[in-house]
C-alpha cells in the first residue's frame, strides 16, 4: 500500500535536500519521489546525501508542474508553516497519517507536497491540495529543513501503517531468560523480609519493641523493585555476611575488594 503515496518536491534548490528526503522515504518504506522543477537535479551533492537511497533517485519522475505531479491522486496533501488568509482544512502530521492510509487502504494515489526551502508552497499550489498539513514545531524557531518535514510525515505514516498491520512498532531481541534472573516469588520475598528484618535488629537499626513502621516501608520499597533471583541471592548474600561481621566470624571478602 505504501507505494500509493508519492512524496512531490516543489523547485527544490539545494539538491543535498533532494538526496535527504529520498533517504528519509527509504527508512519509512517509501519509494516513489517526484521532483516538481528541481533547480538542480541529477546532482552528485543529492546522490551523496542519499547515502543508500540512491535507487529512489534512480527512479524519480521529473516534471514541470504540481498538475503534473499530482496527476492520478485522488488526494493531495501540501505542507505549510504559515497560517493562510483563505481558510484550508488543516491537519497535523498524524492525521496526515491517518488520511493517507484511509485513501490507499481503497488504493487510491496520494501526494505529500513540500515546498520550496525559503518560501514553502504558494497560495496557488496550496489550493490545489486537498488538505494542509502543519508540523507543530517550535514558534520559536519554527523553520524545519525540507527533508526533516519529509521524515516527520514519512515517521507518521509508517507508524499508521504499521498499526493498521497489526505489526510491532517495537523491535525488541527476545532472549531466553536464565532461572537467576527470574523474578522472585512471594514465599522467595517473605523469606527475605524475615531475614531483613533479624538483620537489622541485630545491627541495632531496628528496635522490635518501637519498630515505628519501618518494616511496612521496606516491604512497600522491595515490593515494587521488581526483583530477580539473582538480585535476591545478592541481598541475601549480603545480610548473611553483616550478621556474620556482627557476631564476630569470619566472612567472606569479594574477590575485587582483595
Amino acid at each position: 500500500m505504501l507505494q500509493n503515496i508519492r512524496v512531490v518536491l516543489v523547485n527544490t534548490s539545494h539538491p543535498g535536500n533532494i538526496g535527504g528526503a529520498a533517504r528519509a522515504m527509504k527508512n519509512m518504506g517509501l519509494s516513489r519521489l517526484v521532483l516538481v522543477d528541481p533547480q538542480d537535479f541529477p546532482s552528485s551533492e543529492a546522490t551523496a546525501r542519499a547515502s543508500g537511497a540512491t535507487d529512489i533517485l534512480g527512479s524519480v519522475q521529473v516534471v514541470g508542474t504540481l498538475e503534473e505531479a499530482l496527476v492520478g491522486c485522488s488526494v493531495a496533501l501540501g505542507t505549510s508553516a504559515r497560517e493562510r488568509h483563505i481558510p484550508w482544512p488543516l491537519l497535523d502530521p498524524r492525521e496526515c497519517a491517518t488520511t493517507c492510509l484511509q485513501h490507499i487502504q481503497q488504493e487510491s494515489e496520494v501526494a505529500l507536497v513540500f515546498g520550496r526551502e525559503y518560501a514553502g508552497l504558494t497560495n496557488e499550489e496550496l489550493q490545489r491540495c486537498h488538505f494542509h498539513v502543519h508540523i507543530p514545531s517550535d514558534p520559536a524557531f519554527s523553520s524545519l529543513n525540507l527533508a526533516a518535514a519529509v521524515q516527520v510525515l514519512s515517521y507518521e505514516v509508517r507508524m499508521a501503517w504499521l498499526q493498521a498491520q497489526g505489526q510491532p512498532t517495537k523491535m525488541s531481541k527476545v532472549e531466553p531468560v536464565s532461572l537467576d534472573e527470574q523474578q522472585v516469588t512471594a514465599d522467595e520475598l517473605e523469606l527475605f523480609y524475615g531475614h531483613l528484618e533479624s538483620t537489622l535488629v541485630q545491627i541495632g537499626f531496628l528496635d522490635p519493641q518501637n519498630p515505628r513502621h519501618l518494616m511496612s516501608r521496606l516491604r512497600r520499597l522491595y515490593g515494587r523493585s521488581g526483583i530477580s533471583k539473582l538480585e535476591m541471592n545478592i541481598l541475601r548474600g549480603v545480610l548473611t555476611e553483616t550478621q556474620k561481621v556482627v557476631r564476630g566470624e569470619p566472612h567472606k571478602r569479594r574477590k575485587e575488594d582483595v
